[in-house]
């Protein structure tokens, strides 16, 4: 009775040191998150314990259709028909190194190492690849505003991109901006309360640091009533000679510019001449010309201009002087000067020519 118990326990001992000995195949290491740029090369590690017997399988996980992973390896053997995966195998370490040459942005995503234990079980370990994308401002981002005084308004900007692309607000020409900042980090620069002088070019910049990053130009125009500045509300001029009068103005839209004399409306004749020259939508520069001044034509004019928004009207007064003013009336003068010389150059040119003729003439006959 004692040899069969005794018979029995070294059974079980035997028994129990058969399954210790027999090890269930695991997976000691695996490479951690990886980020490479587009172009380089890729390499991902698993190395296997007790796997001799199990296939190692590599996929890239599909998180959308779990049923629908991408099978890239089996062993050694790649199954993609895509030559830029490969696998090596290092039978003494037992690792299975994953190799995926020049990257390109759709290979980001997670990667799993398996090994098959059974035909329901499985052992795994995943590595996460993030692919660094220069930075791309997205199109729902602000492309232009026009809006108007007093208003309010919010520029949006959002950019795709690895890592997270970070934005920033910057203004043309290093102005401030309405906040007194020199820049804004965020998607969302509000403008309150607009002025003219918010008006104008506003940078949206995505960096990730990843290549040069991305700019959007984005345009506010602010819609406002005409201003109107004058050089001096007084200009002289002595008679009989031209003078101008300046106005410059400031307005969007682009105004409807009046000039007027005792408030009577002044149009081109031979009396006045008036020019308008638009240097962008927002300023427009404007000159009466007064010609040969008569007495009566000394006074009060007015510069008008006229927007949906409003008008704005600045005066400048045109007095006598004694001494002649430069310009424009030295220009007058100047241009008196050529065209009397210009006549009297062609008038004895052509006394010149028929009297050469006629000495030319005598003193061949002479000799």
């Amino acid at each position: 009775m004692i040899i069969l118990v005794l018979y029995s326990l070294l059974s079980c001992v035997i028994s129990l040191g058969g399954v210790v000995g027999q090890q269930n195949p695991t997976i000691s290491f695996i490479t951690k998150e990886k980020v490479v740029s587009i172009g380089d090369s890729l390499e991902a590690y698993c190395q296997v314990q007790y796997a001799k017997d199990y296939p190692v399988v590599w996929t890239k996980v599909n998180h959308d259709n779990p049923n629908n992973h991408l099978f890239i390896s089996r062993g050694s053997t790649t199954i993609i028909p895509d030559s830029r995966y490969s696998v090596r195998f290092d039978e003494k370490q037992s690792i299975y190194t994953l190799v995926i040459s020049k990257v390109q942005e759709i290979d980001a995503g997670e990667y799993r190492c398996e090994i098959t234990t059974g035909i329901s079980s499985k052992v795994s370990a995943d590595v996460k690849v993030f692919i660094q994308i220069p930075p791309v401002i997205s199109d729902n981002s602000t492309r232009s505003v026009i809006t108007y005084v007093g208003a309010n308004v919010t520029l949006q900007c959002y950019a795709s991109g690895y890592p997270p692309p970070l934005i920033s607000w910057r203004r043309e020409q290093n102005q401030l901006l309405p906040n007194g900042m020199a820049y804004y980090r965020g998607n969302s620069l509000r403008l309150d309360n607009i002025t003219k002088d918010t008006r104008g070019t506003y940078y949206c910049v995505a960096d990730n640091g990843v290549s040069s990053g991305a700019r959007r130009h984005i345009g506010v125009e602010v819609e406002f009533p005409p201003f109107i500045s004058i050089a001096r509300p007084q200009t002289g001029q002595a008679l009989q000679y031209d003078a101008d009068l300046h106005c410059h103005i400031e307005a969007f839209p682009s105004p409807s510019v009046l000039w007027l004399k005792d408030g009577q409306l002044l149009n081109d004749n031979q009396h006045y001449q008036i020019s308008i020259f638009a240097r962008s939508d927002e300023f427009t520069d404007t000159t009466l010309r007064v010609k040969r001044i008569e007495k009566r034509q000394y006074g009060l004019y007015s510069c008008r201009a006229v927007n949906k928004l409003g008008f704005r009207e600045e005066v400048i007064e045109l007095v006598e002087t004694v001494h002649v003013v430069c310009p424009p009336a030295c220009n007058v003068g100047l241009q008196y000067t050529s065209d009397a010389f210009r006549i009297l150059s062609s008038f004895l040119y052509k006394i010149a020519v028929p009297l050469s003729l006629i000495l030319s003439t005598r003193y061949i006959g002479f000799a």
